[in-house]
C-alpha cells in the first residue's frame, strides 16, 4: 500500500508525525476523486463534508474505510446503497467501541447465528465520570472536571453526558444484530446530568453500580419480532460483566442463540485505539481489492419495526420521600398496583420529615412505570420522587 495524499484543513498546523509536505492538500474532493486512489479513509467526523466525500469516493471506484459514528447512524443507507452500486466495500471497524473488535463480529462471524441482546459500554467519557462517582462519592460536576482535565471530556462535552454519542453506536450494532436500519432517532436516549451521588449511593446499597448503557434487544409485539433499541444510565448489579468496566474503557455484551453470552472488552476511544480499527480495515479492504472481491455489504433483510420507549420491558428504581405515617406504604403499593405493575423489594430509611422509600419493581412496560410515578408525583402523602432509574441485568 501506498499513501497517495492527505487532506487537511491547515497545510501549516503541527502534527506528531512527518508528512511529506507533497502529500496534503485542502482539496478533499480532488482527492477522493483521483484516478489512482484504491481506498479513501474518512476520518473527518459529523454529517457533511463526510457525506459528501464518501459519495464522490465510491462513485469514482473508490472504497471507503470511516470512523464516522454520527453519520452511519444518521444515514448510513445512502451510503451502502451506494457501495453497493459501485461494487466497492464500506468499513467502519472504529465508529464503534475505538480498537475493540465489535463491527465485524456482527457483521460476518455472527451472521449465522441469532443475535436477541446487544448491551454495551459504549462512550468512555461517561463511563470514567460515573466510575469516579462510585469509586470516590464525587458530584457529577466534580467528576466531569477531572474528565475533562485528563482529555477524557471535550470542552463542550454534551454528546457524551447527553448520550448523542451512545445513541449514534447504538443505532449502528442494531442495525447490525438485527438485521433491520435503525437510526440515531430510533433510539430513546438519556443521559447522565441527572445521575446524582445519592443515586450511586443507592445503587452501592443495592449491590449495584450505575452505567450508561447503550441496549438492543429483539422483543415480541403483536406482529411478530421487534427491536428495542435505548442508551439511559441504569443499575446493574457487580456480579455482572460490565460492572467491572472501569474508567474510560468500553465493553459490549452479546448474546445469541448458539453462541450463547460473548463480551468484547477494550479501550473505547483515543487516536492509537482508533487507528488500530482503522488500520485493521483498510488491511481488509486492500485486500478484497486485490483479489477481486467484496466484504459483506449492508444487511437488512428482517426489516424489524422500532418499538417506541414506552412499549419496552424494563425496571424501575424510586426513590420516595414521603410522610412517616400509618398507610403510607399501602398507598404507595395501589399506585403500583393501578398500573399493573408489580413491586419487587421495598425498604424504608430514616424517619418522620426525613422518611424515604425505596422501591424496586418487577419488570414491566416503562409507560406503565412511568405513569407510576406521575401519578406518585401528585398523592398528598408524597412529598417528592427524589430519584427515579432504571435496573438492568437481574431477572425481571
Amino acid at each position: 500500500m501506498e499513501l497517495a495524499g492527505v487532506a487537511v484543513r491547515r497545510l501549516d498546523a503541527p502534527r506528531e508525525v512527518e508528512v511529506p509536505p507533497h502529500l496534503l492538500t485542502t482539496d478533499a474532493a480532488a482527492l477522493v476523486t483521483r484516478d489512482d486512489i484504491d481506498v479513501v479513509i474518512e476520518v473527518i467526523g459529523g454529517i457533511e463534508p463526510a457525506r459528501s466525500l464518501i459519495l464522490s469516493a465510491l462513485e469514482s471506484g473508490a472504497s471507503v474505510v470511516t470512523a464516522n459514528k454520527a453519520l452511519l447512524a444518521e444515514d448510513g443507507p445512502t451510503l451502502f446503497e451506494a457501495a453497493e452500486k459501485a461494487g466497492r466495500d464500506l468499513y467502519y471497524e472504529a465508529a464503534v467501541a475505538g480498537a475493540i473488535p465489535i463491527v465485524r463480529p456482527l457483521r460476518e462471524s455472527l451472521a449465522g447465528d441469532r443475535v436477541t441482546r446487544v448491551l454495551g459500554i459504549v462512550n468512555g467519557t461517561t463511563n470514567f465520570i460515573l466510575d469516579k462517582m462510585d469509586t470516590s462519592g464525587a458530584g457529577f460536576a466534580d467528576a466531569l472536571e477531572e474528565a475533562q482535565a485528563l482529555g477524557y471530556a471535550e470542552a463542550d462535552p454534551t454528546a457524551d453526558v447527553e448520550g448523542f454519542d451512545a445513541a449514534a453506536k447504538a443505532a449502528i450494532l442494531a442495525s447490525l444484530a438485527f438485521h433491520s436500519r435503525v437510526t440515531a432517532a430510533d433510539v430513546h436516549r438519556e443521559g447522565i446530568t441527572e445521575v446524582t451521588a445519592g443515586d450511586v449511593r443507592s445503587a452501592r446499597d443495592m449491590g449495584s453500580v450505575v452505567k450508561l448503557l447503550a441496549i438492543a434487544e429483539l422483543r415480541e409485539d403483536a406482529d411478530g419480532e421487534a427491536v428495542s433499541v435505548r442508551v439511559h444510565p441504569a443499575m446493574i448489579p457487580r456480579s455482572h460483566p460490565l460492572a467491572s468496566v472501569r474508567e474510560a474503557y468500553n465493553a459490549v455484551f452479546v448474546e445469541s442463540d448458539a453462541a450463547g453470552q460473548l463480551m468484547f472488552y477494550g479501550p473505547g476511544a483515543g487516536g492509537a485505539p482508533t487507528a488500530s480499527a482503522v488500520l485493521g480495515d483498510l488491511v481488509t479492504v486492500a485486500r478484497n481489492q486485490r483479489d477481486g472481491t467484496r466484504g459483506a455489504g449492508e444487511s437488512a433483510y428482517a426489516d424489524r419495526a422500532v418499538l417506541p420507549m414506552g412499549e419496552t420491558r424494563t425496571r424501575y428504581h424510586l426513590a420516595i420521600d414521603v410522610e412517616d405515617k400509618a398507610g403510607v406504604l399501602a398507598a404507595v403499593a395501589l399506585a403500583f398496583a393501578e398500573h399493573g405493575v408489580s413491586i419487587q423489594t421495598v425498604r424504608q430509611e430514616g424517619r418522620g420529615n426525613d422518611a424515604q422509600l425505596v422501591v424496586v419493581s418487577h419488570g414491566a412496560t416503562d409507560a406503565a412505570l412511568s405513569a407510576t410515578v406521575d401519578m406518585l408525583r401528585t398523592m398528598d402523602i408524597v412529598r417528592e420522587v427524589t430519584s427515579v432509574m432504571r435496573v438492568e441485568g437481574t431477572e425481571e
